[in-house]
């Protein structure tokens, strides 16, 4: 049986292709190895930085929340605390004082009598006549059961001047109304208040639609 030995101290005098191979396999590792030590080092180096910059944006994307937050708390409160309007009560007028005084008219003025009459078929000298009738009853009447008062005590033609914030339920403006107050102009009318009322009591079951009962003659 034959035997071989190498001698590793001895060095290749030739340069075959084997060796070609190693060495250029030798200097591929070689160069990927200076690669990967080139990127460690870099990552290495921008680890600090991808850990710091980021930490200031956080805190202000926190704030920016929490103001938010505060506002819709704040907005929230404005709504809770906010009055409410009050409701429009609207009062229903009983229509017995209206119907006493329809009665009233009629008794003293026959006033009801005269509106339903038709008056084409009589002379102006005629309706003249039963207007005066008519007028004396009613005058009567109002007089007995109410104090009627003018609502401005100046003179009709005068100019008066109304200042800002005038009652506008006791003025009627007319005309050319432009802009706001004051209002200077003329009184065309005074105007009529009620200031007492005496309208009779009605006894119980008293039925105020009859205005006037119809008469029957024995």
């Amino acid at each position: 049986m034959n035997t071989y030995t190498i001698d590793l101290s001895l060095q290749p005098t030739t340069f075959d292709l084997w060796h070609v191979c190693l060495a250029g396999t030798v200097a591929m590792l070689a160069v990927t190895l200076i690669i990967v030590l080139i990127g460690m080092v870099l990552s290495l180096r921008r680890k600090p930085a991808t850990i710091t910059v980021p930490a200031e944006p956080i805190v202000k994307i926190v704030e920016v929340e929490k103001i938010v937050e505060v506002e819709k708390i704040v907005e929230v409160e404005k709504i809770v605390q906010a009055p409410t309007p009050e409701p429009v009560i609207l009062k229903e007028a009983t229509p017995d004082a209206a119907l006493q005084l329809l009665g009233l008219l009629q008794k003293e003025a026959r006033f009801i009598d005269f509106i339903e009459e038709d008056i084409a078929a009589y002379s102006d000298a005629d309706i003249g006549i039963a207007a005066r009738v008519v007028h004396e009853g009613c005058r009567k009447a109002i007089n007995e059961h109410f104090t009627l008062a003018p609502v401005r005590s100046e003179d009709e033609g005068k100019k008066i001047t109304l200042q800002q914030g005038f009652d506008a339920t006791t003025v009627r403006l007319t005309g050319n109304i432009v802009g706001s107050a004051p209002f200077t102009g003329s009184l065309i009318h005074k105007g009529w208040q009620v200031t007492n009322v005496r309208l009779p009591k009605l006894t119980q079951g008293h039925n105020a639609a009859i205005i006037a009962a119809a008469e029957v003659e024995l």
